[in-house]
């Protein structure tokens, strides 16, 4: 009698979860949410060129690590994909006579939102914002009196994406392509030939945080990558194309960075009730 009343109750239990669902809906019937990431290693080439370090630009190697989460919502019917993004790079550049160097860091992280415009078979096109926020530094070996310059910026990007799914003899593909522009923000850059002593000890930091737009800090990024299984694991290659200008408080700056990035995916769910 103990078993026949055990027995029932197991039968009986998923009934009881159907029914206290939201809606009567069970679990297995709402749909999941698709979560991405990949980290990605790169080394490319970068150009660096600052005046108010030097008047001369510099050529070197840079390494970059990138780290990304792409995430469906709940929002819009599920036609909005955020987006988490964040890299930071290293490079070391040289001057055309070689007979100086420049050693430059920074960190960027990237927090936005994408729309599904519409859908063609495989092809997805998409667009949205980005908040985008950098800090950096560019350390020149030689310099006495300025010897470092550095980077700080926040800005909102508009961002465009296309992605497509194909086949190659039964093997799936995705390749995806992205621009980010920074339409509007803010920057800290000093004044020509102000030291930051002068900035921070002495207080005079009038003009150093300016506004920053198309017209002062024409910037973009590219990025074009390529996924695909290995064995258990999938594998992505991209190729970056990083071009950061600024012309403020007259000082002209720019970062070219030419990368080729490898990395993994990994690709998994929510449970339904988060």
């Amino acid at each position: 009698m103990r078993r026949t009343a055990l027995l029932f109750l197991l039968l009986l239990l998923p009934a009881m979860r159907a029914a206290a669902a939201p809606g009567g809906e069970t679990a297995d019937s709402v749909p999941d949410r698709p979560i991405q990431r990949a980290t990605m290693y790169g080394v490319g080439f970068a150009n660096m060129y600052d005046t108010y370090l030097s008047p001369q630009e510099y050529r070197g190697v840079e390494f970059r690590l990138s780290r990304e989460s792409l995430r469906k919502t709940r929002w819009a019917d599920g036609k909005l994909m955020r987006q988490v993004f964040f890299q930071g790079y290293a490079n070391y550049t040289h001057n055309r006579v070689d007979n100086n160097n420049t050693v430059a860091a920074l960190l960027n992280w990237n927090y936005g939102l994408h729309y599904r415009l519409c859908q063609a078979g495989n092809l997805r096109l998409l667009a949205g914002g980005l908040v985008d926020a950098a800090g950096g530094f560019v350390w020149n070996l030689r310099n006495g009196n300025n010897p470092a310059s550095a980077r700080a910026s926040v800005a909102l990007d508009a961002s465009v994406a296309a992605v497509w799914d194909f086949r190659v003899r039964r093997v799936p593909f995705t390749l995806r392509y992205q621009l980010d522009v920074p339409l509007a923000g803010v920057m800290f850059s000093p004044h020509y030939g102000q030291s930051y002593y002068e900035i921070f000890s002495l207080g005079n930091a009038g003009g150093v945080v300016r506004f920053t737009s198309l017209h002062n800090r024409p910037s973009w990024r590219h990025r074009l990558s390529l996924d695909f299984p290995a064995g258990r694991l999938k594998m992505r290659f991209t190729y970056l194309w990083d071009a950061q200008q600024s012309s403020l408080n007259h000082i002209d700056t720019h970062a070219y960075s030419h990368i080729f990035m490898v990395g993994f995916v990994k690709q998994f769910s929510l449970l339904p009730n988060r």
